[in-house]
């Protein structure tokens, strides 16, 4: 009778990518996929990893983080990524590909893997045994129940609230100044606007384009997390009292307290990368780089992520994951994809694929250089006292500066470089080798 080792629930990039790995080092896989008896409202194809939004997996340059993640997933024989280049369609610089021959492929290639067997069922409950968990973003019914009953209590999060972050050195610092509200700080960064620069940045938030929710998402909103055009359309000083409030600040530049006022929180330990805080949007992306360089002091800034509002099952991973990704209530579960806490199609197929490797006897994380050592950080890393995880998609903020703080150009590149270098020390240690190809 055909037992497998390792149960993989959730057919998108995630769980293909886990059952692809498992298989190609010799375990014996069920993956278990809701469809077609049950279509998510973002689902319209029986394939596995179907493309449920835009068909783009953002850039393949590889000096882009998105494109140094691919081009670390092409090194350790990603499917997800090699039946992708294969599908490609012109979109300059990025990779983006024919959805449905893409999904066909893949659905293809693990049906007729010896060691890969697909049920088309719904769960309920979990499999007993070693399980990678990777039923997305919309993961819900019984299944969520029983997730949350492991994870013990409300932590399984539906809405994430994300603000932009920008990179530090491209802060123009004559516009800024260090200082907490009320505090002998300098924790925070400080961004003023006059009267005038306010209400037309304000105008343009109101003006600007937003994305507007998918049919399935509600758009409720907390009132401590509202996005910024929400606080704007209430009226045009709502911003002023709320997340621009300037009191307990003041700028040393004019010795008074500022109209209003941006403060940015540093994002990481490195401190190359801040967040705006409180700016959690549905601003579409081209709109928030457009209005939020209205503010003087981010007029040249370089944004490393945009804010977003939607609906999004994740867990609380850092405080719930070991390191090899394992709940740690029941190590024999292992979380993979956006449900961990990643954004975006190659960031769930990254965490799939290590996710996988854990399972099959992995005991190294790949280097905290390299992107997927970043994302591997980013879930796992335990969080200071009162700090909150939030997903995120790959970024440069994510993995340490280069020793060399020389000009931006020169950084990027370095940072690259180290990756390249670090990823093949990594994958020269592993046993088995990765693959090169698939």
């Amino acid at each position: 009778m055909w037992r497998p080792d390792v149960h993989v629930v959730g057919g998108g990039l995630a769980g293909c990518e886990a059952a692809w790995q498992l298989a190609e080092r010799g375990r014996k896989v069920a993956l278990v996929d809701m469809k077609p008896a049950l279509l998510s409202p973002a689902h319209r194809t029986p394939a596995l990893c179907e493309l449920v939004c835009s068909n783009s997996l953002r850039s393949d340059d590889p000096e882009a983080p998105a494109g140094l993640l691919k081009a670390e997933l092409r090194r350790c024989g990603s499917l997800v990524i090699a039946c992708a280049d294969r599908h490609r369609v012109p979109a300059g610089d990025a990779l983006a590909v024919e959805r449905f021959g893409f999904g066909r492929e893949v659905t293809a290639r693990l049906a007729l893997h010896p060691n890969v067997r697909i049920e088309r069922r719904v769960l309920a409950e979990l499999p007993a045994g070693p399980t990678i968990v990777a039923t997305g973003p919309l993961t819900g019914g019984g299944l969520a129940r029983t997730v949350l009953g492991l994870l013990g209590g409300d932590r399984l999060y539906f809405y994430d609230a994300i603000a932009p972050i920008v990179d530090a050195d491209t802060i123009d610092w004559t516009h800024a100044f260090r200082a907490s509200r009320y505090r002998d700080s300098a924790d925070y960064v400080n961004c003023p606007l006059g009267e005038d620069e306010y209400y037309a940045f304000v105008a343009e938030v109101r003006a600007g384009r937003k994305v507007a929710p998918h049919a399935f998402e509600e758009p409720r909103y907390f009132e401590g997390c509202l996005p910024v055009e929400v606080m704007a359309e209430r009226g045009v000083d709502v911003l002023a009292h709320g997340p621009m409030r300037p009191v307990g600040l003041t700028d040393p530049r004019t010795g008074r307290r500022p109209f209003a006022v941006v403060q940015l929180r540093a994002e990481n330990a490195y401190g190359t990368s801040y967040n705006l805080v409180g700016f959690q949007t549905r601003l579409a992306y081209p709109e928030q780089k457009r209005i939020f360089r209205m503010i003087p002091a981010l007029r040249e800034a370089e944004f490393l992520r945009f804010g977003s509002i939607h609906r999004n099952a994740y867990i609380d991973a850092p405080s719930l994951l070991g390191p090899t990704l394992e709940l740690v209530a029941r190590p024999d579960v292992r979380f993979a994809g956006q449900m961990t806490g990643v954004e975006g199609y190659i960031e769930s197929c990254a965490i799939g694929l290590l996710a996988a490797w854990f399972a099959a006897g992995l005991a190294e994380a790949p280097p905290a250089t390299t992107a997927l050592g970043g994302l591997h950080h980013h879930l796992t890393a335990r969080r200071a006292p009162g700090e909150k995880f939030a997903p995120t998609n790959i970024n440069f903020g994510l993995l340490p500066p280069p020793d060399d703080r020389a000009r931006k150009k020169d950084r990027r590149a370095a940072v690259v470089a180290r990756a390249e270098r670090d990823l093949g020390a990594w994958l020269a240690r592993l046993a088995p080798p990765a693959r090169a190809a698939v």
